[in-house]
């Protein structure tokens, strides 16, 4: 059994056979031509990376589950790409020289949204910085060109279309009403405010109405730009 993939589901995940696009289907980003990553946040040097110069990073493949906060689980993903851990001490740390006592990473995109996790959630081995998925280059509709994957973290985590990564010392706030700041399958956190059962119970019962509706949404996907 790959890391990541479990023999039983996470309590109040129902497993799906396909893997939908999720949340923000209207807001399709503008693709740069030669994309970058924007190193900054709480640091004496901010820098502007080429992802191509992400190659210089031992590669690295892993199969793992992708759970949505929502209900629905994807098992057996295989992502290839770049361990976050890796990036960030090797690239980000000697470029951008980080301000003492920071505590999260911020990581924004170039549809508009952006998501948080703490540091030491974020330099966890199993989290990555993928370009690939399944063996392909990612699609626009799984957050080409660059994305992060949090396995043991709900998929609001998992981040697409990365144009950004800051580092912080407080907290980077929440995206969203409800967002919890951590977000870990485990511990079934998945919001503020109400139990991870309250959560679960009204996504349940919504599940079939928004897979139907992120389903029509993502048939009228316009001409993806590049710049």
């Amino acid at each position: 059994m790959a890391p990541g993939v479990s023999t039983k589901l996470p309590i109040g995940q129902t497993e799906i056979s396909d893997f939908p696009r999720w949340g923000l289907v209207e807001q399709w980003p503008t693709i740069p031509a030669r994309p970058t990553l924007m190193l900054g946040g709480d640091v004496s040097t901010p820098f502007e990376l080429a992802l191509d110069d992400l190659a210089t990073l031992p590669r690295h493949e892993q199969t793992s589950d992708f759970h949505c906060v929502t209900t629905w689980t994807r098992r057996g993903l295989t992502w290839g790409g770049y361990r976050l851990r890796d990036f960030y001490e090797q690239i980000f740390l000697p470029r951008t020289i980080p301000d003492r006592g920071v505590k999260h990473l911020v990581f924004l995109c170039l549809d508009h949204v952006w998501t948080g996790l703490p540091l030491e959630d974020a330099l966890a081995e199993d989290v990555m910085l993928a370009d690939t998925l399944d063996g392909e280059p990612l699609s626009v509709e799984h957050g080409s060109p660059l994305r992060l994957v949090a396995p043991a973290h709900y998929g609001y985590k998992s981040a697409k279309h990365l144009s950004a990564i800051r580092v912080v010392r407080g907290s980077p706030g929440a995206r969203h009403l409800g967002e919890h700041p951590r977000g870990r399958v485990a511990l079934e956190e998945r919001g503020q405010g109400r139990s991870g059962p309250e959560f679960r119970a009204t996504y349940a019962a919504a599940l079939p109405d928004m897979l139907a509706y992120f389903e029509q949404a993502a048939a009228r996907k316009p001409r993806v730009d590049t710049r």
